[in-house]
């Protein structure tokens, strides 16, 4: 198994290294107000694919984040209802109403 792994890196390297190789062309990138930055294509496409992978894991981090404070709020809720049920006892003859719908 190691062997294919190693099998399959080497193949991957070899695939970007001839990308890279083939894309050196120079290209011009044009900004805003006059700025310009004029590199190799491969540079370019490796700068644009490293910030969209960025912006992907901070996305991913802030609704990670969310839901893990999210979580622990439902816990503490959870906790707060579990020790408070043996003070609400319904009497007897009392008709009991199912709990509310969370979702």
């Amino acid at each position: 198994m190691q062997y294919l792994l190693w099998i399959i890196k080497s193949a991957l390297f070899l695939l970007i290294l001839s990308f890279a190789i083939v894309n050196t062309d120079p290209v011009t990138v044009r900004y805003y107000l006059g700025y310009q930055w004029e590199a190799p294509l491969v540079l370019v496409l490796l700068v644009a694919v490293c910030g969209g992978a960025l912006v992907g894991l901070l996305v991913g981090l802030f609704q990670t984040l969310r839901l893990r404070r999210q979580i622990a709020a439902l816990k503490r809720e959870l906790r707060a209802a579990q020790a408070a049920p043996a003070a609400q006892q319904p009497v007897a003859g009392t008709p009991v109403l199912p709990p509310p719908d969370l979702l």
